[in-house]
């Protein structure tokens, strides 16, 4: 017997949710990081993701006791994001695409939020998967991200709807922390991290195949 949710709109994270970009990402990152004596493994990454790029180095740099400067992270930051834009392909997690489809059929008001920026989102997603989207929200237009409630604040009040009106699919411990801190329910995938990085979704799936098992999205 499945769980019945009722909501009126359903918000999507992108990297590791829609897309299966965290590879990519990751490689980008290693390099970086490696060209200033920083060995970071795919979990210094992934259980990141969603976060500010800056804040990303400006965090590793701390860890690894290394003096941080502003204009020296900017100029990590762009190589990085250089080198994922030639590296990156365009790869689906699977069931992400039929799910999005089955959702905008029966009506759910859609919203993407992601740390990308806009014209990365674009480029990545299709016209039409992006375009099914009733609101995105980037993260070159934001002040904060993720762990930070801002990206889900700003894609309810453009959804016109409350956070007890939507819910959130995530898959990493940032974006879930976010969605909560944001009110909102939170199922996350298991598509890059574990469910011990997880722990604090509503509920926890290994696939959309297993999401759709379990779980019937009402308005």
């Amino acid at each position: 017997m499945r769980i019945n949710l009722r909501y009126k709109a359903i918000i999507f994270d992108m990297d590791g949710v829609i897309t299966n970009t965290m590879p990519y990402h990751f490689d980008a990152w290693l390099d970086i990081f490696s060209s200033v004596g920083i060995k970071v493994n795919c979990y210094d990454v992934y259980k990141r993701e969603g976060e500010d790029g800056l804040t990303t180095i400006k965090e590793m740099f701390r860890q690894h006791r290394k003096k941080f400067n502003l204009q020296e992270a900017k100029k990590l930051l762009s190589r990085k994001e250089d080198l994922f834009k030639r590296t990156v392909k365009k790869r689906f997690v699977k069931g992400a695409r039929p799910f999005v489809r089955y959702l905008k059929k029966r009506g759910f008001l859609l919203a993407l939020v992601t740390g990308t920026s806009r014209h990365e989102a674009e480029e990545i997603l299709p016209c039409g998967l992006f375009n099914m989207f009733n609101v995105t929200v980037t993260g070159n237009e934001i002040k904060k991200g993720k762990p930070h409630p801002e990206p889900f604040l700003k894609a309810l009040k453009l959804l016109k709807v409350s956070s007890k009106e939507a819910a959130v699919i995530e898959n990493a411990p940032f974006g879930v922390e976010a969605a909560k801190r944001a009110n909102l329910f939170c199922i996350a995938l298991e598509t890059s991290l574990p469910k011990k990085y997880l722990s604090r979704a509503d509920f926890i799936f290994k696939s959309f195949a297993q999401l759709k098992e379990k779980i019937y999205f009402a308005k």
